[in-house]
């Protein structure tokens, strides 16, 4: 009689390799989401505009996203119908007014500039909460601020002495984009535990899409949508794919394993990746000025992070 083979025994992750594996997904998230800005840069190249950018980005990740809401539509109860009012308004804040006035900036701001400019998003949310709603605000919340509005001054002005009067103008669109995007994560508290996040993101990027075309189809010719060069559409897939759907699962996913607070802390490394991506890709310098503007940044960020726990 044959020696009977023992089964594999299943081999199952430890807690820190759970926890590594989501802050590697956080990383990556991170990454991917701040190269946005280096793809609607490399494709300012081939002459079309914010309006062309952010449809095409819009109208490739639909699908995607339209998959994920008819999935949650059919497996969940249906919305109340104030929570589709909101969730239609928050579309058009969060996603569709954000991201337009993010690559609006873009085209008179480097990457690096910009992507400091949103990343204090987080500062602009404790600010409405510290104004509008009373929220206590301590003396390390406050110094956070200081220094990383201090950091992202220094990069402003020395973006000023190298890339002309517009750089105000852009600096002010994504000044915009960060507080549009601010006022969103305030007001989808309470919907995000009644809806849930992937329900959420998914209805309201629908929204998005649509209000993008909408805005498309008033501005724009339709056959401006076929006849771009083949670089256009490469890259808007790759803005669509790899910028926008996979790093909001990533995110999700990485927030699920590790916490937001921790996932948080892992966003530090998309202004530094887009600093360097800038450099690789877009040949923008890299001075000390921008290091330590960065890093005051970086610093600033963190010490709100870790106020948060």
């Amino acid at each position: 009689m044959a020696a009977m083979t023992a089964a594999p025994t299943p081999v199952h992750s430890t807690p820190r390799q759970a926890f590594l594996g989501g802050l590697l997904l956080a990383i990556i998230g991170a990454i991917f989401f701040s190269a946005k800005a280096i793809v609607a840069k490399l494709m300012y190249r081939y002459q079309v505009d914010a309006v062309m950018v952010i449809t095409l980005r819009m109208l490739f990740s639909f699908p995607m996203f339209a998959a994920v809401a008819l999935w949650k539509a059919r497996t969940q109860p249906p919305l109340a119908r104030a929570d589709v009012l909101r969730i239609v308004v928050l579309g058009l804040m969060g996603y569709y007014l954000s991201s337009f006035l993010d690559f609006l900036g873009l085209q008179y701001i480097s990457a690096g500039l910009e992507r400091l400019i949103l990343f204090l998003t987080p500062s602009f949310v404790m600010l409405i909460a510290f104004f509008f709603f009373k929220r206590k605000v301590g003396w390390i919340e406050w110094a956070a601020l200081l220094v990383s509005y201090f950091g992202t001054v220094l990069v402003l002005q020395h973006d000023l002495h190298t890339g002309g009067s517009n750089v105000i103008l852009g600096s002010a669109l994504v000044l915009g984009s960060a507080l549009s995007y601010s006022i969103y994560l305030i007001s989808s508290g309470e919907l995000v535990r009644r809806v849930g996040a992937v329900r959420l993101v998914a209805y309201a990027m629908c929204v998005s899409s649509v209000a993008c075309l909408i805005q498309f189809f008033i501005l724009r010719a339709p056959a401006d949508l076929v006849t771009q060069v083949a670089p256009v559409y490469q890259l808007s897939l790759f803005n669509a794919v790899f910028c926008t759907v996979l790093p909001v699962f990533l995110t999700m996913v990485a927030v699920a394993r590790i916490g937001a607070p921790t996932a948080a802390q892992a966003g530090l490394v998309g202004p530094v990746s887009t600093l360097f991506m800038g450099a690789v890709l877009l040949d923008e310098p890299i001075t000390g000025i921008q290091l330590a503007g960065t890093a005051l940044v970086l610093a600033g960020m963190w010490l709100l992070s870790r106020k948060k726990r």
